[in-house]
């Protein structure tokens, strides 16, 4: 299932990075986004990328800075370690309000419908 939250952007976390078993390089950013919700409106959000898709997380400071509105679309998790749950939001797109069409990457087609 997957979600929804637009809110100011507050701050983000430390980037993680290691290497996954199959010595392959990963990064997590964790970013911090506060919507107008009177309750529970604090989200900490989590973006993982590996392999090829390491630029998605520079990408996310490049394009997004503190104090700006964002959407974010993203999933829960929530895995078992040691008899413990642990319970995630993980972000799979972060949209600024304040960016225009043409600062957004480009897919390199042409999308007119005409």
């Amino acid at each position: 299932m997957n979600f929804e939250v637009t809110g100011k952007l507050e701050k983000y976390l430390d980037v993680q990075e290691g290497k996954t078993k199959s010595d392959e390089v990963w990064k997590k950013q964790s970013f911090v986004v506060k919507s107008d919700e009177s309750f529970n409106n604090l989200y900490c959000f989590d973006l993982f990328a590996k392999g090829d898709k390491l630029s998605n997380v520079e990408n996310l400071t490049k394009y997004n800075k503190v104090g700006d509105s964002v959407k974010v679309s993203f999933n829960v998790s929530t895995n078992e370690y040691n008899g413990k749950y642990y319970t995630s939001l993980n972000a799979w797109r972060v949209e600024n309000s304040k960016q225009t069409e043409s600062s957004q990457p480009s897919s390199g087609g042409d999308d007119l419908p005409f």
